[in-house]
């Protein structure tokens, strides 16, 4: 009986330091990245409910995430009150956009601790996803029980700048820059939160220092260059907008901004050339932006050019006067006949009998007579 006995218990010394020898096996291959042949390991083990978490993790780093939920679900079923499981499993659900069900456990891990500001945190994101304006609630909850975690306070923050309360906004980014300088979220939302105010000089310093620090975006780069141009450094806004073309070689925007900036900078020719670049792309040119190229060709006197250009400003918008008026003008510097510029000016007058303009134009048609007149008598002699 004794020698049964003793047998026994070898044996299951045995299964039982071969069962170790394979999870140990499994654990091994799973360190060392070799996550399918780990999963093939634990399955083979007799007691897969110590192991499902292992498994789980195992189909997640291969990106089986429908095997790994499986897996996180059945190892919560024979592990309930675990919850590192829970907190495992309920992101994994967030990943995979089952927001109903992970809004569900993150509940259950709040009401096991709700000390734990990470447990709120994800909570908020959750709630983000679904829509829900409570969300703002967990993420200051997590801020309330961790003062330097900085998503928290990244959240808080980009929910006051969408309310535009800028003070709190500040407030909040300051606080995240106590613990962490170089977060470039929180730079990002100061630089925003002044471009917002319009307080631009303030908001070149930081959009600045996310460049410094490696940043690159169509975003800053165009947000950036707004504020170069709204504080007249039109050179620097110009180099920002150029950046923006690197991601999108036809923004219509830029070329324009650019094109802008060339005129301020009086380089009509740059200025000339970006404005046709943009004028060619856009769908449904605007009488301004034809205006705005003809006046660029007017000051290369290529009157020509500039005429036909407000001819389809004109198009654009037939009851835009001033335009009406630029033609005229640009007209007389191109013409050399008298008759013909005289006609014009008294059909515009008749056109046009009141306004701005009426004191220029008679002042012009009373020197085109007196031009005539000298030009008669020469003739005469």
């Amino acid at each position: 009986m004794i020698r049964i006995f003793l047998l026994i218990l070898l044996i299951i010394s045995f299964k039982t330091e071969a069962q170790t020898s394979v999870l140990n096996s499994a654990d091994s291959l799973y360190a060392h990245g070799n996550y399918s042949k780990a999963i093939d390991r634990y399955k083979s083990l007799e007691d897969q409910s110590e192991v499902f978490d292992k498994i789980a993790k195992a189909y997640f780093a291969i990106g089986n995430y429908d095997a790994a939920l499986k897996n996180y679900k059945s190892s919560l079923e024979a592990k309930p009150k675990n919850a590192l499981l829970k907190y495992e499993y309920a992101k994994l659900l967030t990943k995979t956009k089952k927001y109903k069900t992970a809004i569900s456990v993150f509940d259950d891990l709040v009401y096991i601790d709700n000390k734990n500001p990470n447990y709120h945190y994800e909570r908020g994101l959750v709630l983000e996803q679904l829509k829900d304006s409570t969300a703002i609630n967990s993420f200051l909850s997590a801020y309330d029980l961790d003062q330097t975690h900085q998503k928290a306070i990244y959240r808080v923050a980009k929910y006051y700048l969408k309310k535009r309360k800028h003070e709190l906004v500040n407030e909040y980014i300051d606080r995240g820059f106590e613990t962490y300088k170089n977060n470039v979220k929180l730079i990002s939302l100061k630089a925003q939160n002044y471009y917002w105010q319009k307080y631009y000089r303030k908001a070149v310093i930081w959009f600045e220092k996310l460049i410094e620090l490696g940043e690159s975006s169509e975003f800053i780069h165009e947000k950036l260059s707004l504020c170069y141009y709204k504080n007249y450094d039109f050179e620097k806004a110009i180099e920002q907008r150029k950046q923006v073309l690197k991601y999108n070689k036809n923004d219509m925007a830029s070329l324009y901004a650019i094109g802008m900036c060339y005129f301020e900078l009086n380089d009509f020719i740059n200025a000339e050339k970006y404005m046709k670049q943009f004028l060619t792309l856009k769908d449904v040119p605007l009488d301004e932006e034809y205006s705005k190229l003809a006046n660029a060709l007017n000051r290369q006197k290529k009157y020509s050019e500039s005429i036909e250009m407000l001819k389809k400003a004109i198009k654009e918008n037939p009851n835009n006067t001033q335009i009406h008026f630029f033609l005229l003008i640009t007209k007389d510097a191109y013409y050399a006949d008298i008759e013909t510029k005289l006609e014009m000016y008294k059909n515009f007058k008749k056109k046009y009998p009141a306004g701005s303009y009426v004191e220029y134009i008679d002042g012009r048609i009373s020197e085109l007579k007196k031009e005539k007149f000298v030009k008669d008598g020469i003739k005469d002699d």
